[in-house]
């Protein structure tokens, strides 16, 4: 048994591992052991399908010491127009280069990939290595679990329903290596579902070869109104204002839905069709132009068994006439996992504090445990949000997010470090609002107050209106 000492035990090297850890060492001169169990950081990105993209600009993922991209505009393709969209490749390497570069240089992180970490008892954690060596890790101030919001990809397990023997089904990551298919079916309506349907129309499939199972309709994100920058101030402006907008008019949950359509908040892909989920993935106005013209959409529940002349879904069979390449895209990128408090004796439990905003919320969580002075301070700035799932979630996650920004612009020294903080998708939007940093202190503040206030109201509306869709559906 080897025995190492360090400050900070990090497990998961994944795109929240890696946020915390740079934050970290930023702020502080804290000595940590960095284990992971894949072969480069990276998290999931290591085993993602080779055509997957960020669904928000690169400007805004990654760690904040060190930009992703080159905060290049699209010229070409469905983003035209729109700030760049790293790649599965572009990210693995970014944080390869952050590790080796910036993280292994500094003399204060010894990193084991390839390992399998055993659990800890109290401060001392324990890995094995690939080679078969056993480790324990004495620590003195916490042990950090950046694994705990569970990011699954389909190439990480099998499918979650019964194929038949003779029946070809793959996950999104086999699809360029495979010849032409008469039919394919998609099964899964998330992200990835979205990205594999594009990726064959854009590979010139015709849309009536495609079958898409879509257990739930989606509300989609507009991501035109979620960009970096000056160029996109007064869109982003308007568009904010008119959510806040919808919420103050709205009579009903069903209302609010209608109005944030209507101000461009949300999408769908079936205007006949009331999505009953939510998952933060965003489209463009030309990808939801290409996903309408898949026609032979299925919706009759999830899959349940694939056989040789057609599928079982929870909501009766359908058949096939020809045989058809499945593609399994219903793995659980972001689980709904339960809230747990982040920070605790001796350990730090990282988790969403902003919605859709996981890397942005571990460096936030970094920086609070380098700048408050207790656990309770902490956890009353950070309560931890679950990843939506349900149309309703979008309230949730809302509502979450309004009263967070309240309690940090309370706080003059983490308002400050959030104007600098390059993950803050919303601090960038904030910026947008306010008053720039060289206006008399007294017309920032009073604008600052009217932020204040129109968050605060907003959030008050949205505790009603989930009151009373309770109240009315208290299942």
């Amino acid at each position: 048994m080897h025995t190492i000492d360090a400050d900070y035990l990090v497990v998961g090297a994944g795109a929240m591992g890696m946020a915390f850890l740079d934050t970290l060492l930023t702020e502080t001169r804290a000595r940590v052991v960095l284990v992971d169990r894949h072969h480069q950081p990276g998290g999931h990105w290591t085993t993602a399908y080779p055509f997957v993209r960020l669904h928000q600009p690169s400007a805004f993922y990654g760690v904040n010491s060190l930009p992703l991209g080159s905060d290049a505009i699209d010229q070409v393709g469905w983003n035209e127009g729109l700030y760049e969209l790293a790649t599965a490749g572009e990210v693995c390497a970014y944080y390869d280069h952050v590790l080796r570069r910036r993280f292994l240089p500094t003399g204060r992180v010894s990193y084991f990939p390839m390992s399998e970490y055993r659990g800890s008892d109290g401060l001392r954690g324990r890995f094995t290595t690939l080679g078969g060596a056993d480790y324990a890790v004495d620590v003195t101030r916490r042990v950090v679990d950046a694994t705990y919001m569970r990011v699954e990809v389909p190439s990480m397990r099998p499918p979650p329903y019964e194929v038949a023997p003779g029946v070809t089904c793959v996950p999104p990551n086999d699809l360029p290596r495979l010849a032409a298919r008469e039919r394919y079916v998609i099964v899964g309506a998330g992200k990835t579902g979205i990205d594999t349907c594009l990726w064959l129309l854009g590979q010139g499939i015709a849309a009536d070869r495609l079958t898409w199972i879509m257990p739930r309709d989606s509300w989609l994100l507009d991501r035109a109104t979620i960009q970096p920058g000056s160029l996109f101030a007064d869109r982003i402006k308007a568009a904010f204002t008119a959510q806040l907008r919808a919420v103050r008019d709205a009579t009903s949950v069903e209302d609010l839905f209608s109005r944030l359509e209507d101000a461009g908040t949300l999408l769908r892909i079936d205007p006949a069709i009331r999505p009953t989920m939510y998952r933060c993935a965003t489209v463009t106005h030309a990808e939801l132009e290409q996903l309408r013209r898949i026609t032979d959409v299925v919706r009759m529940g999830h899959l349940l068994r694939v056989d040789g002349d057609g599928m079982v879904l929870e909501g009766g069979a359908v058949r096939t006439e020809v045989p058809a390449l499945y593609v399994d895209c219903t793995a659980d990128g972001a689980e709904k996992r339960p809230a747990t408090p982040i920070f605790g004796p001796g350990h730090i439990t990282l988790q969403s504090v902003r919605g859709c905003q996981q890397i942005f919320s571990a460096a936030l969580i970094a920086h609070l445990e380098t700048a408050c002075p207790d656990d309770a301070a902490k956890n009353a700035l950070c309560p931890p949000l679950p990843h939506p799932d349900s149309d309703l979630d979008w309230l949730r996650v809302a509502r979450a997010d309004y009263g967070n920004q309240l309690r940090w612009l309370d706080d003059p020294d983490l308002t400050a470090w959030l104007a600098t903080a390059r993950l803050d998708l919303f601090g960038h939007l904030m910026g947008h609002l306010l008053a720039p940093a060289s206006a008399k202190p007294r017309v920032r503040d009073r604008i600052l107050r009217i932020a204040r206030s129109a968050l605060s109201t907003t959030a008050g509306k949205l505790d009603q209106l989930m009151a009373a869709e309770l109240s009315c559906n208290p299942s």
